[in-house]
């Protein structure tokens, strides 16, 4: 496990922690929306469930391009557990009353209009968890939910995107597979994880689906979590181990014990993965 981890560390790290260049830095707005993941949710011994952290995908993101010149001034208006069903309509955690994450978007950007921005979406994955809760896979409740979010997301982007001005680019942020961890509870355990591939394939590929069809390249964090090769690797205690769930185990917080897992959320080396997905896709120049 701690080799793994170090090799992951050597992989990502250089893409994050350049120095910076040179020069005045352009300056642009970045709006961060989604759920507990867009604002780099973790657990820790006082919150095993996990809390708000500044060490999250939109602050490695800032780091990373700050190394480029570039100066993100982030703004995180995103709730954990939100929907896409929650982000038009409330209900949340987060939000009360008449508010929504999406009229908090939409007059942030309103207010940005004649700016040069940066906006990430990072939904999708909380409307289908109930599908895959308990080891067990249903898969005519996530055909349900699938239809939702592609019908739902379509019009949160066609409302963000009416509000924001010319100079805005949308980037979606795809899902990585925290389930694939199951494969270590043995027989059932293993036929769980392999359910979950499909099914979070078919999340991803409809995320793609919409995104695309508002012309917004999409982050492919399931890509960033998963290994180049597909061979079993040593992962002690439990001896040899399909690569993606080492990897899954070193992203997330799935694989510790109590109290920081079993754990959805990534890492400090998984959310610096999802950065640098993201960072793959932004414009080469503002």
């Amino acid at each position: 496990m701690a080799a793994l981890v170090a090799a992951l560390v050597i992989l990502l790290a250089p893409a994050v922690l350049l120095a910076p260049r040179a020069g005045a830095a352009t300056s642009i707005f970045y709006l961060d929306v989604g759920a507990s993941v867009s604002v780099g949710v973790q657990p820790s011994v006082r919150a095993p469930h996990g809390q708000r952290t500044h060490a999250g995908y939109a602050n490695d993101l800032v780091a990373l391009e700050a190394s480029k010149g570039i100066n993100l001034r982030l703004h995180e208006i995103g709730c954990p557990g939100e929907s896409t069903t929650t982000m038009m309509t409330g209900h949340d955690h987060c939000y009360h009353g008449t508010a929504t994450q999406l009229n908090a978007a939409v007059a942030y950007l309103s207010a940005h209009r004649d700016e040069t921005g940066l906006v990430t979406i990072d939904l999708g994955f909380n409307d289908v968890m109930p599908c895959l809760r308990g080891e067990r896979y249903h898969p005519a409740c996530l055909a349900r939910h699938l239809s939702l979010v592609q019908s739902q997301l379509a019009q949160i982007i066609a409302l963000l995107r009416a509000a924001a001005g010319p100079h805005v680019t949308f980037i979606g942020v795809g899902h990585y597979n925290p389930f694939l961890a199951a494969w270590l509870h043995g027989p059932r355990g293993q036929a769980f994880a392999a359910a979950s591939v499909g099914a979070m394939s078919q999340l991803n590929q409809a995320l793609q689906d919409v995104y695309g069809s508002f012309s917004i390249p999409v982050a492919n964090v399931a890509g960033a979590f998963q290994p180049a090769t597909d061979q079993p690797v040593d992962f002690p205690p439990y001896g040899r181990v399909p690569a993606d769930v080492a990897h899954t185990c070193a992203m997330t917080w799935m694989c510790q014990p109590a109290p920081y897992g079993p754990n959805i959320h990534p890492t400090d080396l998984g959310y610096r993965a999802i950065a640098s997905a993201i960072d793959a896709v932004l414009p080469t120049s503002w």
